[in-house]
């Protein structure tokens, strides 16, 4: 276990790394997150326009959840598409090849059919999910979250199977099933630092905001929130990124065996192990 999360917290040093030396992965993230609140802001604005939320669509009734579906429907494709072709572009540079945001954009679309499949199939989860925390209760939400906790787990590795592989969305999530179990080490505990990282960054900018309240200056107290807003957003930008780095050369090192050569080799030579007689990695 100490191995797994040596291994971990190198892969996340590598991957801040690898951002720092090619910023154009930002754009992928940035992107997703304009689109997002875009799709957001489609599905509820005649909400609003039609006066209230319970008046236009009655909660637990077939159109809420008719729409409920198409809304995670559409916003899991945004974040999926955007996600590929973070993915794609991470994985042309770990193989020592240059692929610009308008290539990696074109690639991800290419692959549209398979992205739609695991956008229905995410939207069919995601809404199987909310009914259980609503029809159910406290005992409701707390399966929810364990349940969904565990999706995400098993399903770690499928985008990139689905892009880099090419596979099936069924086959896709057997091989993420199979990666999962040899690196659910550096799975949990390298994306929970990535968010535990940036969670304190945040939270530590929060506290400063609360401090700016004893100063009793409304235009200093307006201006941290303004501050740490955009604080948020760009933290959440560049975690996204990293995350998409991280899980692209965790699975490359996963399928060869091997670590990446855009990564520092003093920083992680020693880090990863081949197991005697394999040509996997030692995770």
């Amino acid at each position: 276990m100490f191995e797994s999360i040596g291994r971990s917290f190198s892969l996340v040093k590598t991957s801040w790394s690898i951002l720092m030396q090619d910023k154009k992965l930002l754009a992928f993230p940035v992107m997703s997150g304009i689109i997002s609140l875009i799709v957001l802001a489609t599905f509820l604005l005649p909400l609003f326009m039609a006066g209230s939320l319970d008046d236009a669509v009655p909660g637990g009734s077939l159109v809420f959840y008719v729409g409920l579906f198409l809304f995670y429907l559409v916003s899991y494709f945004v974040v999926i598409f955007f996600n590929t072709a973070l993915i794609l572009c991470v994985n042309a540079r770990l193989n020592g090849r240059e692929m610009g945001v308008g290539e990696a954009l074109s690639a991800s679309l290419r692959h549209f059919p398979s992205i739609l499949a695991w956008a229905l199939i995410s939207a069919t989860v995601g809404l199987l999910l909310q009914v259980l925390a609503e029809k159910a209760g406290f005992i409701g939400e707390i399966a929810a979250g364990l349940i969904g906790g565990a999706w995400g787990l098993v399903t770690f590795f499928v985008v990139p199977v689905l892009m880099l592989e090419e596979k099936g969305v069924v086959d896709s999530m057997k091989e993420s099933v199979a990666l999962v179990k040899k690196t659910w080490g550096e799975s949990i505990v390298g994306s929970g630092s990535i968010m535990l990282i940036f969670l304190a960054i945040g939270l530590v900018a929060f506290l400063g905001v609360l401090a700016t309240m004893f100063l009793g200056n409304a235009m200093v107290f307006w201006a941290a929130i303004f501050l740490f807003i955009i604080l948020v957003i760009v933290l959440g930008v560049v975690a996204s990124a990293m995350q998409g780095i991280f899980l692209t050369a965790l699975y490359q090192f996963a399928k060869t065996g091997t670590v990446p050569s855009a990564f520092d080799r003093d920083l992680i030579a020693n880090a990863f192990v081949a197991k005697p007689g394999s040509h996997q990695g030692n995770i």
